[in-house]
């Protein structure tokens, strides 16, 4: 009999989800919207049909589907199935894995969604050739992931791992989470835009005006690295200015856990040399071993927004052998 295993990424506007086969050949992958107005019993039910949806979509019998893995936003304990806290959707200490077990009569396993996308990564992407990597998710905040010998590093109750939310600033610009000074407040794409905006206001004949239509709501992610392109200075400054930030965090992860490397994922590595060569100086530069004396690399996702599908594979297929 052949066995399969279904990886579902959740997100507060849409889920994404792969059949896969056991030994972990994507067949089959597809969509389905999301809303926080469904409730947790709507979105697991949701969530059940949708697995079904996907293995019939796959060409393969429900039945031979052995289990579901499941990325969640939010704070979520792995080994206990319950997502502790999802703001976005106002859940609170919900027993996600063990809701949609019973619907779909198969086990399931969840974890935090940045993590399995790092699982995924490790797995199937530009991290698959090493056995510790940190992903660094850079878009609205900074996501983080973390693997050693193969293995998610999550924490007490999966509560770790939150590398965004390290003060690289004391008594900085105030974060979401209640402290100042946060990685994610000076390295996210949220944050280049505002350091973007701010450089236009200082600089009325910037290259940056004309890149952004003129508008100054129209900066994006993308706006500097353009400029910077072009020639212009002030654009460049932006950019120097949020390697250096970046660059502050990754070094300080690199200095305490030292994985082989490094991933960076979101839209911004899109730029590709343009941001990863003076990256790389720069964390070799504030970095207490160099990386002439132990290596590091530091690359991009390969596997856009379908990491977190063979993340959440990697993590059924792992429970099962595990139990065996």
């Amino acid at each position: 009999m052949k066995k399969y295993i279904i990886g579902i990424d959740l997100g507060g506007m849409g889920a994404k989800g792969a059949v896969f086969s056991y030994e972990g050949e994507l067949l089959y992958n597809s969509k389905v919207k999301t809303c926080k107005k469904d409730g947790f019993e709507g979105t697991v039910e949701l969530l059940n049909r949708f697995a079904q949806d996907l293995a019939k979509g796959a060409g393969v019998d429900y039945s031979d589907v052995v289990a579901i893995g499941l990325g969640s936003p939010g704070v979520v304990d792995s080994m206990r199935g319950i997502v502790l806290r999802w703001s976005n959707f106002d859940w609170d200490n919900v027993p996600l894995a063990d809701s949609l077990s019973k619907l779909a009569n198969k086990p399931v396993c969840i974890a935090n969604d940045a993590n399995v996308a790092a699982l995924g990564e490790a797995k199937f992407g530009s991290t698959s050739q090493y056995q510790s990597s940190i992903l660094i998710t850079i878009g609205t905040g900074v996501g983080s992931g973390i693997v050693f010998d193969g293995k998610l590093i999550e924490g007490f109750r999966s509560a770790g791992a939150e590398l965004g939310h390290v003060t690289i600033r004391e008594g900085g610009l105030p974060c979401a989470c209640g402290r100042r000074g946060c990685y994610e407040k000076y390295a996210s794409t949220t944050a280049l835009i505002r350091q973007t905006r701010h450089a236009m206001v200082e600089d009325l004949n910037s290259l940056l005006w004309e890149e952004s239509g003129g508008k100054i709501e129209n900066v994006d992610g993308r706006t500097a690295f353009a400029a910077a392109r072009r020639g212009d200075k002030t654009a460049q400054a932006v950019i120097d200015q949020f390697v250096g930030y970046l660059s502050e965090g990754i070094a300080d992860f690199v200095n305490i856990l030292r994985p082989e490397a490094i991933v960076l994922g979101g839209g911004i590595v899109g730029e590709g040399e343009a941001l990863f060569e003076p990256l790389r100086k720069a964390v070799d530069a504030r970095t207490y071993i160099a990386m002439d004396i132990v290596p590091l690399k530091i690359v991009g996702a390969k596997l856009g927004n379908q990491a977190g599908v063979y993340g959440a594979y990697s993590l059924a297929k792992e429970r099962l052998e595990s139990e065996k």
